[in-house]
């Protein structure tokens, strides 16, 4: 275990003050409030079990979380004519206007069947492409969804998505983003994230 946290350490050194690496490697979890227009999310982060995962998201929350964001997907049972296997989310990201191009890096994907985070009810996870695309984009998952983990077939890779956190409060507000008008899966207009930030416990 310590060689395998001093090999994390290594790769989010890149774009990770070491202050803050030290505390996510050394807590068990973190908790984050996501204010929307229509109202506030907050979410536990898992970061013994998804320690480069919740780096990454919390390494954003402290650099730009001031400046919000958008939730701009919704993905219900009756917006996915050309999926044999669907899912319910929401998806959003962070404002970048402040970050230059070379400031985003993708993380290596931390798979289901090994952090031991499924998508259930209320999960939050990170978007991706490719299996190690991760880096600013994440979702919430309305119900289980077992097709997201590892070896479920949403994805065709198999891989499936990098589950770190779970909704405490705003489930409410998560079903009411889903609910908003939409394009097919493009929520119109985007709900704007007004900020995110971390939850002091102390």
């Amino acid at each position: 275990m310590k060689y395998i946290n001093q090999l994390i350490l290594k790769f989010l050194a890149f774009f990770i003050p070491v202050s803050g690496l030290c505390q996510t490697i050394h807590d068990s979890t973190a908790e984050v409030i996501i204010c929307t227009e229509l109202g506030d999310i907050q979410a536990v982060l898992f970061v013994k079990q998804a320690p480069v995962t919740c780096a990454n998201f919390l390494n954003y929350v402290d650099r730009v979380g001031k400046q919000g964001g958008t939730f701009y997907r919704t993905v219900t049972p009756g917006n996915q004519p050309d999926k044999k296997v669907k899912i319910e989310v929401i998806q959003g990201g962070f404002n970048l206007e402040n970050l230059d191009s070379s400031e985003i890096q993708p993380i290596p994907l931390e798979r289901t069947h090994i952090t031991g985070l499924l998508h259930k009810d209320g999960t939050l996870s990170m978007a991706r492409d490719d299996p190690d695309s991760g880096s600013t984009e994440f979702f919430i998952c309305i119900g289980d969804q077992p097709e997201l983990d590892f070896g479920g077939k949403r994805n065709p890779d198999g891989q499936g998505f990098a589950a770190f956190g779970k909704v405490i409060r705003g489930m409410d507000i998560v079903k009411k983003i889903q609910t908003s008008p939409a394009d097919g899966q493009s929520l119109t207009p985007p709900v704007r994230i007004t900020k995110i930030a971390r939850v002091s416990n102390h």
